[in-house]
């Protein structure tokens, strides 16, 4: 599993024991300790884990509003656990974090949903996560790239 996508794995377990048990700060970092000492003991990018669980929590009005703006068919309760926690992940670095290309957020966010989610978490992943990339190209907030070059999840159906 390459460094990175274990880095959001444990984000997202960590988060969803956060989310699961009251959304307690101090609870979410013994959360991340814990869990980055039983699945990932030689991990080596714990920066990226912390960096993320911070912006994520800094940002988590903005993040959860355009989580409801872009699945409004779903109140942010009833989304599951998984597929809210994923979608967190994905709002941030998709919107909040230059430093991850837009289609990495995405295709990362999708792999998370299909590996801890129901059936169909990855399609609902892929739908809400596109839905605003397209909105932020329109807006000129990413270029988009040679789709030739360049194939990803969100035009297609996962």
């Amino acid at each position: 599993m390459a460094n990175r996508h274990l880095g959001r794995t444990i984000i997202m377990q960590s988060l969803y024991q956060w989310d699961f048990r009251g959304k307690d700060v101090e609870e979410l970092q013994r959360s991340l300790e814990g869990n980055l000492k039983e699945f990932a003991p030689e991990f080596d990018d714990v920066q990226f884990v912390e960096t993320t669980v911070n912006g994520i929590l800094t940002n988590l009005d903005a993040i959860e509003g355009l989580i409801t703006k872009y699945a409004p068919q779903w109140p942010l309760e009833q989304i599951t656990l998984v597929d809210r926690n994923v979608l967190r992940i994905g709002v941030y670095e998709l919107r909040f974090n230059p430093e991850i290309p837009a289609r990495v957020a995405i295709n990362e966010a999708i792999e998370l949903a299909k590996t801890f989610g129901g059936e169909s978490s990855g399609k609902f992943i892929n739908g809400v996560l596109g839905a605003i990339y397209r909105d932020m190209t329109a807006q000129g907030e990413i270029k988009e790239v040679d789709k030739r070059s360049s194939q990803t999840s969100v035009h297609g159906s996962q």
